[in-house]
């Protein structure tokens, strides 16, 4: 019996990848579960499992292709009853790619003003006769609204006008890039070979995105840095007692993963930190779950995996969690599903260097924490000079929903979290 592989469905709102490596060739013994395919989404570059076992037939992409939901990658030979070895693929009916659901929150994706002005709405002038609904899958109408795009304005290149994720970013591309669209036009380099020799690159996707993803960000988000400093003099010795306990779970018991525990209790008692802004319902969507992110410096740019529900986790349970998600992330191993879904981001940069930096908030999230190389300082108490260590936090947050006395409330709050580790063991 002749089994097609496909591309599965393998992240909400991803409909397409690219396909960098064969890990098998024609005439292999391939088992359930065996890499078959390196591919590269939007969000992560992960190996793809054999849903079948038998031998491989027919290889139908190659590296650098672009394949689709549902395609057919390859086709494997198995043994199945009622059909003959050897049974081509055209003697069966292909199986139909399962249809995407309508996804869950939360994307990547910024929440933006619209770039195109919205039609007149229902019984003011210039109304004409309602048009039928636009087609597009709900994933599709779900980036347009996060964007900001009438999707009607959207003129799709699918079967019969059928508008796809690309159409509508190729929309916002072009309105973006207008000068009526508000921010500014984009405009083409001067010749630099004028000057002398130039070498350009193209950007990887992880690149590609996150450049899209911090400009429209920027420009769409009005963000606000809260700078100050917590002594973590008792919480680095408290850090160096209890490490072999992290160790001993698979972890590191590292400023971050303690940061994470800290942020997770500070986004229960701060729920306007955990929430996101619907700019098009003018509404603020407050979360019942704790996810937060942390990102990962790889060798393929900058990678933000999600720890799950944090809030009901200890540190060492957080220690292994992370070290286990940083590792699949530097090894170009991490699944989509482990970048999704997060409500708040920790950046640390203090094991390269500098005193403080301004984060930038990565939408639809409305905050995010960063992080510089702590230092021994004199600090003045009790009447004289004490070596202290210092660990300078920066904190930006989205100026929509959060104000500046909130803002200041919450890092004290993290600080002062960070000063008693006893209080932070003890109650978590």
């Amino acid at each position: 019996m002749i089994k097609d592989i496909r591309l599965p469905e393998v992240s909400e709102n991803i409909q397409s990848a690219d396909v960098v490596k064969l890990l098998v060739a024609v005439g292999d013994t391939v088992e359930v579960d065996q890499p078959l395919f390196e591919v590269e989404t939007e969000k992560a570059m992960f190996e793809l499992p054999s849903t079948e076992a038998g031998t491989v037939v027919e290889i139908l992409v190659a590296p650098g292709d672009q394949v689709t939901v549902g395609q057919v990658l390859m086709k494997v030979e198995t043994e199945g009853a009622g059909e003959k070895k050897g049974t081509p693929a055209a003697a069966k009916e292909p199986e139909e790619p399962r249809p995407s659901p309508e996804p869950e929150p939360e994307e990547p994706v910024a929440e933006a003003p619209p770039p195109e002005p919205r039609p007149a709405p229902a019984g003011e002038p210039g109304e004409g006769p309602k048009k039928p609904p636009a087609p597009a899958a709900p994933s599709v109408r779900r980036l347009a609204r996060e964007l900001g795009v009438d999707i009607n304005r959207v003129q799709g290149t699918g079967p019969r006008g059928r508008i796809s994720m690309d159409d509508v970013k190729n929309f916002t591309k072009s309105a973006l890039a207008s000068p009526s669209a508000g921010f500014g036009a984009i405009r083409p380099l001067p010749d630099f070979t004028k000057w002398g020799g130039v070498r350009r690159e193209a950007m990887s996707k992880v690149r590609r995105i996150t450049a899209e993803s911090m400009a429209n960000a920027w420009a769409t988000v009005p963000q606000v840095t809260q700078y100050d400093k917590a002594d973590i003099t008792e919480l680095e010795a408290f850090r160096k007692k209890y490490a072999g306990k992290a160790e001993a779970a698979g972890g590191k018991l590292t400023v971050t993963a303690i940061l994470l525990k800290v942020v997770a209790s500070a986004l229960k008692v701060f729920p306007q930190y955990n929430a996101s802004v619907d700019m098009v319902a003018q509404e603020i969507v407050f979360k019942d779950y704790v996810n937060v992110g942390v990102a990962v410096d790889t060798d393929r740019g900058l990678l933000v995996p999600v720890v799950k529900n944090a809030d009901g986790k200890n540190i060492v349970q957080l220690s292994a969690e992370l070290n286990t998600l940083a590792g699949k992330a530097r090894a170009g191993r991490i699944a989509p599903y482990d970048m999704e879904g997060g409500n708040f981001t920790i950046s640390n940069l203090g094991g390269i260097g500098g005193t403080a930096f301004s984060p930038i908030v990565y939408p639809p999230q409305v905050a995010i924490l960063g992080v510089s190389r702590s230092g021994v300082e004199p600090v003045w108490a009790d009447g004289e000079f004490a070596p202290r260590l210092m660990l300078p936090l920066s904190l930006t947050y989205d100026h929509r929903i959060i104000d500046g006395a909130d803002g200041a409330r919450f890092l004290r709050w993290v600080v002062e979290a960070l000063e008693q580790p006893f209080l932070l063991a003890l109650e978590g």
